[in-house]
């Protein structure tokens, strides 16, 4: 009898990855603040860019992406030969893990960390390894206690996911000083361009050889249904994932799409003034309710109740308001809801409903 097929160990521990919920029966048109979307979508010249690459479409993309990475370099002041792009960060996160962490290896993560940092460490076979927070922030002393010579990689989000958290740059200094040097640090910086004044950690990976960023088009640039981020790394590193990177990962519509969005700086510097205003007054209001709620640094905002029947009672009311909001359980907060900012109006029935649920209860 033959051996029975099996997958590489650590895959079948995956739990498939589950997005935010995107409609509601009996609503035609719910108001979605599940998945931290730019409420306003891509820019008016990203639209125009993907139209017009859509009559290329029997053409292979570029496999270097160098107009892109020129786009990005330019944009964000970085050395486009220092850039990788991805599908999504989240695929830059993978070519980490599947690069530099196999069997017995660790992959450290914080308890509220994001969903394919496990993923893809089981997909390469690592251990991932989960880090308590302290009052949902990064705790930098806890990483460096756990981190050892069978430590590859460190993921850490900031601002954080489901937490809206930031952690200020001497910290993740003091952590990239702290690990060992064989050990790389990852920087996701997804939400990175609603902090002001934050740089997503790029200055820090231009003066070490083991710290790596990450950013996405999926927020702030409103192209999620695109699937385009990059990496920003040492050469070495960049080196090493451009080997195991597909030739064609990236389509001539994304590409085109994602060039055009960075390059219009006016469209998201008016979605990142927006969304501080109605973040602030989000915060405020659900402050207002008696609603625990962080300060954030992110397009969401984490709304904390007392336990995981109030907020799951929440969500219920808010579904009937025709509004879809996150109750991230599986991120460790199941008395909590996330609410992605939206607009103005958008913000108004969020606080509306919620005040009236609070009022029933």
């Amino acid at each position: 009898m033959s051996a029975p097929i099996r997958p590489q160990p650590g895959i079948l521990d995956i739990a498939l990855y589950q997005g935010g919920q995107s409609a509601l029966a009996g609503v035609a048109e719910p108001l979605k603040l599940s998945s931290n979307e730019n409420p306003f979508g891509p820019s008016p010249a990203a639209v125009a860019a993907m139209a017009a690459a859509l009559g290329d479409s029997h053409r292979y993309p570029s496999t270097d992406h160098g107009p892109l990475r020129a786009a990005i370099a330019l944009a964000e002041g970085l050395d486009a030969d220092r850039i990788i792009c991805g599908v999504g960060s989240d695929e830059i996160i993978h070519f980490l893990c599947q690069a530099y962490a196999g069997p017995g290896q660790e992959v450290l993560h914080t308890e509220h960390g994001f969903a394919m940092y496990r993923i893809s460490a089981l997909a390469a076979g690592a251990t991932p390894v989960e880090v308590p927070e302290r009052e949902r922030v990064v705790d930098v002393d806890a990483i460096l206690a756990r981190a050892g010579s069978d430590t590859a990689l460190v993921f850490i989000a900031n601002p954080a996911n489901p937490t809206a958290t930031f952690l200020p740059l001497d910290q993740i200094t003091r952590l990239a000083d702290g690990l060992p040097e064989s050990c790389i640090l990852v920087l996701d910086g997804a939400y990175a361009e609603f902090a002001p004044g934050y740089d997503g950690g790029a200055a820090l990976v231009d003066r070490r050889a083991n710290v790596v960023m990450t950013r996405t088009f999926s927020k702030a640039y409103g192209l999620g249904g695109l699937r385009v981020g990059y990496g920003y790394a040492p050469r070495a590193i960049i080196d090493v994932l451009n080997r195991i990177r597909g030739p064609f990962n990236l389509s001539g519509v994304a590409l085109a799409g994602a060039e055009a969005a960075v390059g219009d700086r006016a469209w998201v510097a008016e979605c990142l003034r927006v969304n501080a205003s109605e973040r602030a007054r989000l915060v405020a209001g659900l402050r207002q309710l008696g609603l625990g709620c962080d300060e954030s640094f992110a397009n969401f905002v984490l709304a904390r109740f007392a336990d995981e029947a109030e907020a799951l009672a929440a969500d219920a009311h808010l579904k009937a308001c025709g509004i879809i909001v996150r109750h991230p359980r599986s991120y460790g907060f199941a008395h909590a809801l996330r609410i992605t900012v939206g607009r103005a109006e958008d913000n108004d029935r969020v606080l509306a409903a919620l005040t009236e649920f609070r009022g029933m209860a």
